[in-house]
């Protein structure tokens, strides 16, 4: 059962911690991405026989391969992924930066290019979950940001094909290449390469343990987007709402993982207890009951504080990957909230919008870390070039101060390169 807890009554450990920490998986992943450097698709070939059952022949997906799970994927279905494409891709193309120049000084221009990085992989999980929303979110604003080649690597089935809604969403959202590969083993082909999965610039993408803990290794060899950690919600609610709303939503979250957190804050100890009582009524009906059942038990809690506006802070505190208003006047609140990865606004504004359809990214900060992180977002598959010219009578004007900045940091040789080239006619 949930835990309720009163602010103020109980220590500040007890609200702000996050559950059950992640077991140590680095010595293990080490080997894995020293075994896939230095062996290549063998050591692929027999990671995915090993940890998917998968006997493959070849780990790039066939163009084949993609037309049959188009044409085994519903209709409808097919439908709901080109309106949610057409929404993610809406709202991220707001997001492009432009290029810009100045020159507004005589013999001087500056700028900077806005440059998409060349190779882009994404981290979808796979095997016998499978996350076509995953899909969408990351490899849109990669196409958007103008990325030549994005690639997805994934876990195959036992039977060595990749979920066709996994494939159906690839074809949809125009990514170029997909690979079956999953777990360390797949950040370490995208960071390093192999001699059927091509180096990447940027790995970006949720994943377990094992996944988070490859792309902190390889970081630096590629760049990444986060280190996600298990998924949270929190929800700020007052005794208007309706209670089984506020269970169901907690446990959108808590039927993801065993670890991931599922926290209310309310200013009514009775609401708290109203949706206590609601969650033990929804959870037996769940079909991932017993994940949603150990997320409830080891990492939910009600948080009762006295006011709304406390509650606010609370929540701030704890920076949630996602965060839902469920108010009356949420926009009341916006302004007050500094620390969050996506904010779900009102009370028909489930999280769950946000995961498939809406628009706004769902790979999200977790942790704590949208205190200083923010969601994944076309920014993320470009970096900046800056650029500085000079004539040489714009040179004249300033090589002095230079070169007086230069010998205050004692770098004589930074202030002579500035001098000589006034002293040249």
């Amino acid at each position: 059962m949930i835990s309720i807890l009163k602010y103020g009554e109980v220590s500040n450990s007890e609200i702000f911690s996050r559950g059950t920490a992640a077991t140590d998986v680095s010595s293990v992943v080490t080997e894995i991405i020293e075994d896939v450097k230095k062996n290549g698709d063998t050591a692929l070939y027999r990671y995915c026989e090993k940890f998917d059952k998968a006997k493959l022949s070849c780990l790039e997906v066939s163009e084949e391969e993609k037309q049959e799970a188009l044409d085994s994927v519903e209709e409808r279905f097919i439908e709901i992924l080109k309106k949610a494409a057409e929404n993610i891709r809406a709202f991220h193309e707001k997001q492009v930066r432009n290029s810009f120049i100045i020159n507004d000084k005589p013999g001087i221009v500056m700028g900077q290019k806005v440059i998409p990085v060349d190779r882009a992989g994404l981290y979808v999980p796979g095997g016998t979950a499978a996350y076509p929303s995953t899909v969408l979110m990351d490899s849109i604003p990669a196409k958007i940001a103008g990325v030549k080649e994005v690639c997805i690597v994934t876990p195959p089935m036992a039977n060595g094909k990749v979920n066709p809604v996994i494939l159906a969403a690839a074809v949809i959202a125009g990514v170029d290449r997909v690979f079956k590969v999953g777990g360390a083993q797949a950040i370490a082909a995208l960071a390093y390469g192999t001699e059927s999965i091509p180096k990447v610039d940027k790995i970006v993408g949720p994943g377990n343990a094992f996944v988070a803990e490859a792309k902190k290794q390889v970081y630096g060899t590629v760049s990444i987007d986060m280190i996600a950690g298990p998924s949270e919600i929190l929800v700020v609610a007052d005794d208007t709402c309706e209670p089984s709303f506020i269970a169901a939503d907690l446990l959108s979250q808590a039927e993801h993982d065993k670890m991931a957190s599922a926290v209310l804050v309310t200013d009514s100890l009775s609401f708290a207890q109203k949706v206590s009582d609601e969650l033990e009524i929804q959870i037996p009906k769940l079909s991932r009951s017993e994940i949603a059942r150990a997320s409830i038990d080891n990492n939910g809690k009600i948080i009762v504080a006295q006011d709304l506006k406390v509650a606010i802070e609370i929540a701030n505190e704890i920076a949630p990957e996602h965060l839902e208003l469920c108010v009356d006047h949420p926009f009341d609140y916006l302004d007050s909230i500094r620390h969050a990865g996506s904010i779900f606004m009102g009370k028909y504004c489930p999280e769950a919008l946000g995961d498939y359809f809406a628009g706004p990214n769902h790979t999200l900060p977790t942790s704590g870390t949208a205190k200083f992180s923010s969601p994944l977002s076309v920014d993320d598959f470009v970096k900046k070039t800056q650029y500085t010219y000079y004539t040489k009578e714009a040179l004249d004007r300033v090589a002095q101060d230079v070169a007086y900045f230069a010998e205050k940091e004692g770098l004589t040789a930074h202030a002579k390169s500035a001098i000589i080239r006034t002293e040249k006619k």
